[in-house]
């Protein structure tokens, strides 16, 4: 095995500095897609036909297709279209939060509808506004269930941030990409770009145990 992990060290600060340029598209993604998908599964939840429909077309055609042609076509396509040149930045948050909300909105469906119902009644029969109701009551208590699912679909996000390498944006992984083309050698800065994905993982899954554990405190 012809290996030299002594040829990556010039190079370590330069694929370090992925780490932020591929957890700061992530973060924005992560709020975008929390909020839609909030949005989503209380249309899917509500008694508007129309606002159900749209929700569950939504769902369908962003959970149906890859994540990389929704990046692709949000990348080259508005270009095209409207003639605004799209950031590679921009179009990340669009594409990963885009997707993210359609499956936040069916994991907040499903706690949503795994509360009590009486939990429900209750609130109506104290005449509390529909509102309120799902922010101080049902959502806090769905938020408990669905953490967990939540925090798996971030660990995913997180991973799947690589395929933003196609359209040229600085992450991760095209830093290693760009490495291994100048040391015409990709196994060293590939393995140790995945060693950081393995660390970011690990972190996020730290964290939402932590997260859980808090929750479980307060009941």
């Amino acid at each position: 095995m012809n290996l030299d992990f002594s040829q990556i060290v010039p190079y370590i600060p330069f694929m370090l500095e992925g780490i932020w340029v591929t957890l700061k598209f992530v973060f924005f993604a992560i709020i975008l897609g929390s909020i839609f998908g909030t949005v989503l599964a209380l249309f899917k939840i509500g008694s508007a036909k129309p606002l159900r429909w749209f929700a569950d077309a939504y769902t369908s055609i962003f959970r149906g297709t890859p994540l990389i042609l929704q990046l692709m076509i949000i990348y080259y396509s508005i270009p095209q279209l409207t003639g605004y040149d799209i950031s590679p930045f921009l179009s990340a948050i669009l594409a990963f939060g885009l997707n993210s909300s359609a499956y936040i909105s069916e994991i907040i469906r499903a706690g949503i509808q795994a509360v009590d119902k009486g939990q429900l009644e209750a609130a109506q029969a104290l005449g509390v506004p529909y509102s309120a109701m799902m922010k101080d009551i049902i959502l806090p208590q769905a938020l408990k269930n669905i953490l967990p699912a939540l925090m798996n679909e971030f660990i995913t996000l997180t991973k799947e941030s690589a395929i933003v390498s196609t359209i040229g944006y600085l992450d991760l992984m095209r830093r290693a990409q760009v490495v291994g083309a100048d040391l015409f050698r990709n196994f060293e800065p590939l393995l140790f770009v995945g060693v950081i994905y393995w660390c970011l993982v690990m972190g996020l899954t730290v964290i939402g145990r932590m997260v859980e554990r808090r929750l479980k405190l307060s009941d």
